[in-house]
């Protein structure tokens, strides 16, 4: 950064905003930060009462932080974003739709091993809606050695930041319980189910209710799978007891069962498993009573048509304890956030 007479200053970059003030008119910024002075903007600085301003000298083997942080939205810019402006060397990443946050989080490491650069994100696999602010990087100085952005380029080699987008997808449920399907009592079930998929643009288009009869169920569940619904959804009879027949029916009619049981609460006798292309999800009774549970954390994935594999629900167990607070602020808290 060096002080020069604004005649001279034709061709340099300014390092600071300059101010216009019109009494009773208006108060704002007439140059940015990062401006390129030209021959026209010389009277104009007069007239602010600029004679002297701070520059830096255009000098190939340096970047200007404005410079530099284009670079590294383009390094590492994914599908499914947009930018803020960039404003005293900083870029925000915005979410362009609704959809599932993907961080690669060996790259971000990556990047930000470099001293001077900064790659800020939310979290891996968060829901985010369109306007979320996801991502921001910029450089720590003014300027850069441009060797070290070349460098950066020629490393990171893959993105990492993107979204991926929601897909509206059908459902059928199956409800199973003597109780229910007796109408001893009321399903609670059903209008949790719908809620949540249509908080992501999904339907529910058919629900059954079957009594505590495994060759019952394995009907029921048979004839989702071969309707027009890509996700079956079972309720009840999830837990261990003798008399809780769905994990059993559920095995009997999957191509492939991931996994019984998660590392989360509440939700810990959540059951994944697939048949072909379609989800089978046997949901335990706490969707039905709290505002979030483990049926959180798994819906988004399935809904970008992200395959859920045993591992992936291994991984919640960090950060799988949600704290049940009083005014629920999900997914912008700790809730699924650990892996």
């Amino acid at each position: 950064m060096e002080r020069k007479p604004v005649r001279e200053a034709v061709g340099m970059i300014l390092c600071h905003d300059v101010t216009q003030i019109i009494p009773g008119e208006v108060k704002g910024r007439a140059f940015k930060k990062g401006h390129t002075i030209t021959q026209e903007d010389i009277p104009v600085l007069l007239s602010l009462g600029k004679d002297n301003i701070y520059v830096w000298e255009n000098d190939e083997t340096m970047t200007h932080e404005n410079d530099a942080a284009e670079v590294l939205r383009e390094i590492a810019a994914g599908e499914g974003l947009e930018f803020t402006e960039v404003r005293e060397g900083k870029i925000n990443f915005i979410a362009s739709e609704d959809g599932l946050l993907k961080i690669n989080k060996e790259m971000l490491f990556k990047l930000n091993c470099y001293d001077d650069i900064v790659l800020t994100t939310f979290h891996n696999n968060a829901p985010v809606k369109k306007g979320d602010i996801v991502a921001g990087t910029r450089i720590v100085p003014l300027v850069i050695k441009t060797e070290k952005l070349d460098e950066v380029r020629k490393n990171i080699n893959d993105k990492i930041v993107s979204i991926k987008p929601f897909n509206k997808m059908k459902v059928a449920v199956v409800t199973t319980g003597s109780e229910v399907f007796h109408g001893r009592i009321k399903d609670a079930f059903g209008p949790v189910i719908r809620e949540k998929f249509q908080e992501y643009g999904s339907e529910v288009i058919n629900q059954v209710k079957v009594p505590d009869d495994e060759e019952k169920i394995v009907q029921a569940v048979n004839d989702g799978l071969k309707s027009e619904a890509d996700i079956v959804v079972c309720t009840g009879g999830m837990s261990v007891d003798p008399d809780d027949l769905t994990p059993s029916a559920i095995r009997e009619c999957a191509s492939e069962v991931i996994k019984y049981g998660a590392p989360v609460l509440p939700g810990s006798m959540l059951l994944v498993a697939y048949s072909g292309k379609k989800v089978i999800l046997g949901l335990p009774g706490c969707v039905m009573y709290f505002k979030r549970s483990v049926f959180d954390l798994v819906l988004p994935r399935i809904l970008a048509r992200e395959k859920i594999e045993k591992m992936d629900i291994i991984k919640l167990a960090h950060g799988g304890l949600c704290m049940r607070c009083d005014v629920c602020v999900y997914p912008k808290c700790s809730f699924g956030k650990g892996e």
